[in-house]
């Protein structure tokens, strides 16, 4: 491509962009959206325009909006730039037709600045009116609960609760006989959303302070720690270390003493993270009450559920909803997953792990979740299945751990 181009860049990536393989583009670097706006208010010519998402005061989406609401700037190309990937960025930039997104910290410059070309002259001007069907088109193709599973859990729950309500009087009354406090336990759960998920109390009160410390020393799913003499801080970044002595691959964080790159710090931070465990499960947890054990190793506790999927929080079968912090730790599109099917009381991870006794790596956990998460992909859903899932639960009910 001969035709030289001019491109402006809003953000702080100052050294990011190398123009020695794309001796056909200029760039002109702004740091936010108020000079932006007037820079383009300008009678300069701009033939493509990089911004990142995190601008001082605002978002790039907010300066996409304003762009595309004015028509002379409606054929001019806009990549959205990111220092790290973020699922609800990627899915706003879609809707609002952002031509295209990357993460600065993983991309080679010089994709970005290829893809521009390509854009300059490949692109066609957007029409609002399709941008607004789409818009549309992507709201109604929202998550919806199948039907007939909705039907069959109003059925289930309620007839549960009203044959097993004088027995749960029975229970409740244990309880509060055997340990003070609250005979119920509300906590907040993530699933598809976020909401308050109710339990029977099987610990005594003030349990939530131990977690920290019981969670280092008896959890199930915690991995050996992985002991370097050296500081992953002080290892140097592979893409800095082939540019001249004071220039960065990208913007430098600056830790205790240590100077690293944006790029390298998310690298670094991603590979930690696979040597921390990301659930919690205690082992013959201490904290259990006599009265505890028993509705545990019975599932009795489990029964105020049944509430929940009254409210439509959740659902009979479905991946266990998680607490916040361990969801907060499945950032991973590997790990996510899970989350496209509805939270359920029971399901292919709880039936296989009573199976087993509690015994189950955090991997393969992962893996049945995924597994019964891949019905909700498409129109693969089947009522049958979850049957199936709640017949092999009943003879997993009694067992002789409590997990």
């Amino acid at each position: 491509m001969s035709t030289n181009l001019n491109i402006l860049y809003i953000g702080n990536l100052k050294n990011y962009f190398n123009l020695d393989d794309h001796k056909n583009c200029s760039i002109v670097t702004l740091e936010n959206s108020i000079k932006a706006t007037k820079y383009l208010q300008s009678d300069e010519k701009i033939d493509a325009i990089i911004c990142d998402y995190n601008l001082p005061g605002n978002t790039g989406v907010f300066l996409y909006d304003w762009i595309r609401a004015q028509a002379d700037f409606d054929n001019i190309p806009f990549i959205l730039v990111s220092k790290e990937f973020s699922a609800d960025i990627y899915k706003t930039a879609f809707i609002k037709r952002i031509d295209d997104f990357y993460v600065s910290s993983v991309t080679n410059p010089n994709d970005i600045l290829n893809r521009v070309e390509f854009l300059c002259v490949h692109r066609k001007p957007i029409s609002k009116k399709v941008a607004t069907k789409v818009l549309v088109k992507v709201k109604e193709e929202g998550y919806k609960m199948p039907i007939s599973k909705r039907i069959f859990d109003i059925l289930v729950a309620s007839s549960v609760l009203l044959v097993a309500s004088p027995f749960l009087l029975l229970i409740i009354l244990a309880i509060r006989l055997e340990s003070k406090g609250k005979v119920y336990y509300i906590s907040k759960r993530v699933g598809r959303k976020t909401f308050d998920f109710y339990k029977l109390r099987s610990m005594r009160t003030g349990s939530d302070e131990l977690l920290k410390k019981l969670a280092a020393e008896k959890n199930q799913y915690k991995k050996e720690e992985i002991k370097s003499e050296d500081s992953t801080l002080d290892i140097p970044c592979p893409r800095c270390s082939a540019l001249p002595e004071g220039e960065s691959c990208s913007p430098i964080m600056y830790i205790d003493t240590h100077q690293i790159c944006d790029y390298w710090f998310n690298i670094q931070k991603r590979e930690s993270a696979k040597n921390n465990s990301t659930f919690v499960k205690i082992v013959d947890d201490p904290r259990i009450t006599k009265v505890g054990k028993f509705i545990r190793n019975t599932s009795i506790d489990e029964l105020p559920q049944l509430i929940n999927v009254l409210k439509g929080d959740m659902s009979i079968v479905g991946n266990r909803p998680l607490p916040v912090y361990e969801a907060e730790m499945l950032t991973g599109d590997d790990l996510s997953k899970r989350f496209l099917a509805p939270p359920g009381i029971t399901g292919l991870w709880q039936v296989e792990l009573r199976g087993k006794g509690g015994n189950m790596s955090e991997e393969e956990r992962m893996r049945l979740d995924n597994e019964y998460a891949d019905q909700f992909v498409g129109d693969n859903y089947s009522f049958w299945y979850d049957i199936k899932l709640i017949l092999r639960t009943v003879p997993a009910l009694f067992q002789s751990d409590t997990v």
